[in-house]
């Protein structure tokens, strides 16, 4: 316990909630409705009392092109909370297959919720109008991200980001001397993932197909001796043989699926996209319907251009031996 580990998990997902503001533009016009200015609204990661403090304390600076100017905003990382909601089994792992061709298993990420402030400053009204109403409709009531949490293993997910609240602030006290400042601050929730450390080296995740067997004790019918068989069983490709592609994206929802070829796939058998395992259960033509998640593997988006595996009998031959199930005598 306690191992050294950094997933920079937290990170990835500040930096990620900052790039969904840092292409914001306002425009000004003159009396004719003609565009005489686009500027490209500044982005920047730090408390807003800095920035109204520097705005406080130098205002002739702040229409200085070298210095701070108005309208720019600003964001924080302030707050960390778990989310029981989301809570998984603790003990529940997934094993996933890295670029190199190695197995990583690792436990199921504790879910917490991170608090974002993001600050708006501008010198004039219609100018946070019209960065407000560049945010707000994509927050319906959250605007999910994809986010590389795990790029060791490729483990991507979608982070909802939702807007809590607005709130606004526009000082006119103080003399003509005194720089005014419209302040408007926007709450978020982003729903994300912390992972534990990751195991490297793993086996072939397996499910054995057990057999039980009785034999007669001699005279005595109370007693008899136990015999049992395991037949190994693929729950994925291992022998990495591409059968076929997706021709369109798939998502979680989606239960048909449009191959590139589906003449070396039947029905009634498992294929498996990146590390999602699926039941096929018809076709029609180069369209297949599909059970998802089979073997427990957790159902995601799949792009077009996806690559397709069929789980054959030599997939078989491949799985490790010893899982006894924990038997390791008879009875």
């Amino acid at each position: 316990m306690f191992e050294y580990f950094y997933h920079e998990t937290l990170r990835r997902t500040i930096v990620t909630f900052g790039t969904l503001f840092n292409n914001l533009q306002i425009k000004k016009t003159d009396n004719n409705g003609n565009v005489v200015e686009v500027v490209k609204v500044p982005l920047a990661y730090g408390p807003t009392q800095k920035f109204l403090s520097r705005l406080r304390e130098s205002p002739d600076d702040l229409n200085n092109p070298v210095q701070i100017t108005l309208p720019r905003m600003s964001f924080e990382f302030n707050g960390l909370f778990y989310d029981v909601s989301r809570k998984l089994q603790t003990t529940q792992t997934f094993i996933s297959k890295t670029s190199d061709g190695d197995l990583r298993k690792a436990y199921m990420p504790v879910p917490y919720t991170m608090q974002f402030e993001l600050s708006i400053m501008t010198k004039l009204n219609d100018d946070m109008l019209q960065i407000i109403e560049q945010i707000v409709p994509y927050f319906q009531p959250s605007y999910n991200l994809t986010v590389d949490l795990l790029d060791t293993i490729g483990e991507k997910r979608d982070i909802p980001i939702t807007l809590e609240n607005i709130t606004m602030e526009d000082d006119y006290d103080g003399d003509f001397t005194t720089r005014r400042a419209l302040i408007y601050t926007l709450k978020f929730n982003a729903k994300t993932y912390l992972f534990g450390p990751i195991a490297t080296g793993v086996e072939k995740d397996i499910i054995k197909k057990v057999s039980i067997g009785y034999v007669a004790g001699g005279a005595s019918s109370t007693n008899r001796d136990v015999t049992y068989t395991a037949e190994p069983k693929a729950t994925t490709s291992l022998a990495d043989q591409s059968v076929a592609v997706l021709q369109s994206d798939i998502q979680i929802s989606d239960a048909i699926l449009e191959v590139s070829d589906a003449s070396n796939i039947p029905v009634k058998s498992y294929i498996t996209i990146n590390n999602e395992t699926l039941f096929v259960t018809n076709k029609t033509g180069n369209k297949l319907n599909v059970t998802r998640g089979s073997y427990g593997t957790r159902i995601t988006n799949h792009l077009l251009g996806s690559e397709i595996y069929k789980i054959t009998a030599a997939d078989d031959l491949l799985v490790s031996y010893g899982d006894d199930f924990g038997f390791n005598s008879s009875f």
